[in-house]
């Protein structure tokens, strides 16, 4: 015996009623769920389907199918973060890497003129909550425009647009902004040495930030595709 189409179509049914929400989990844990079906009818053609599915089901246990979301998510999470480390590492080369010492000379000079002008430091701090405005505009627009197209969910690409919330890095500097501005601090803190690599590792941040909100979702349906070859053929 074989699981039919109407069956196929009730543990889909199921898996949702369950928490899983996303599309190629969905078809994931359905294949698996048939092919044991289909096993337990071959020992016994008498079962029932839902009988046959109940039995299967309580082998996950007693958090069901949350254990098998859990690790696809941590799984696909890792994947995520080597795509950042792919596209960050192009920085590191010609003509990139010139565009990052010049913008991390740039940030030199401004936090220099900040912790001597109020002016300078208030810009930037301006910049940094536009900066944030704008990001959150960008972020909650995608997603509703994923939400009103009512297609269905990848974990994969709802990784994607959620970590494209990256400008929150602006904030970063702002509180280190500050502490060099005070007047407590120690006059090492404010040496040109620690300006430079404050401004490096700000200006990488930067980068991270540009590359999980516009590099990577440029290139979303490539690695949609690349991660699941069933992607473009669904609807």
């Amino acid at each position: 015996m074989k699981v039919n189409e109407s069956q196929i179509a009730e543990l889909y049914a199921f898996t949702r009623k369950h928490y899983v929400e996303h599309y190629d989990l969905q078809t994931e844990l359905v294949d698996h769920l048939a092919m044991a079906i289909e096993k337990q009818w071959a020992k016994n053609e008498h079962i029932s389907f839902d009988k046959a599915l109940q039995i299967e089901f309580k082998k996950f246990g007693v958090f069901g199918f949350m254990e098998v979301v859990e690790e696809r998510q941590k799984a696909l999470s890792k994947k995520y973060s080597k795509l950042i480390w792919k596209h960050l590492k192009e920085y590191f080369k010609l003509p990139k890497i010139i565009l990052l010492l010049i913008l991390t000379v740039v940030l030199y000079y401004l936090i220099e003129l900040a912790i001597v002008d109020r002016l300078v430091l208030t810009i930037l701090l301006a910049l940094s909550l536009l900066a944030y405005v704008v990001d959150a505009v960008i972020h909650v627009k995608r997603n509703k425009a994923k939400k009103n197209n009512g297609e269905k969910k990848w974990m994969f690409e709802e990784i994607i647009r959620s970590y494209g919330s990256g400008l929150w890095l602006f904030f970063v500097p702002v509180q280190g902004i500050n502490i060099l501005n005070s007047t407590d601090v120690e006059f090492a803190v404010k040496s040109p040495v620690f300006i430079a690599v404050f401004s490096f590792v700000f200006i990488l941040l930067l980068m991270v930030s540009y590359i999980i909100q516009f590099e990577i979702p440029k290139k979303a349906e490539h690695y949609l595709e690349e991660t699941y070859p069933e992607y473009k053929l669904v609807d």
